[in-house]
């Protein structure tokens, strides 16, 4: 049986385990190994709980999805979606969006995701996300699509 539940900083190595599997197809698209969820330490990883709300998605004891956000000034602003590699297409993605939106009320979701992620993009916008804007930030070559709803 899989649940959702709330991850706590004791799950962050297993978390930095998965990100590391999930993002590797990421860094595949854009032949970019030096993205920035492929270079985050354990002490990052721990440090997000101080700000985010993070869940795991777990079956079978084992954590195989995960998601964290943060709201500031009435936006909440949702990042480091994964799912492990051999989960990915059974809906779990979906399930740990709608229910990380349910930690937050009264605000602008916004997001952002490589434009060339395709199967991203696509999952945002049948969750009711719209593009606003495309643009590559400072610290990466990848060019993101930024998203809101």
């Amino acid at each position: 049986m899989a649940t959702v539940e709330r991850a706590r900083q004791e799950d962050a190595s297993d978390i930095l385990d998965l990100q590391k599997r999930a993002f590797l197809s990421e860094a595949a698209i854009y032949n970019d190994y030096e993205i920035m969820p492929l270079k985050e330490e354990i002490t990052s990883t721990m440090a997000s709980f101080e700000k985010n709300v993070v869940l795991k998605y777990v079956e079978d004891g084992k954590v195989v999805g995960s998601v964290r956000a943060y709201e500031e000034n009435g936006e909440c602003h949702v990042n480091r979606l994964m799912v492990h590699p051999d989960y990915q297409n059974r809906g779990i993605a979906r399930i740990l969006m709608e229910e990380i939106e349910t930690y937050f009320t009264d605000v602008i979701y916004r997001l952002f995701t490589g434009s060339l992620s395709t199967k991203n993009i696509a999952l945002y916008e049948k969750l009711g996300y719209k593009r606003y804007k495309t643009e590559k930030l400072d610290f990466e070559d990848t060019v993101f699509v930024f998203m809101e709803k």
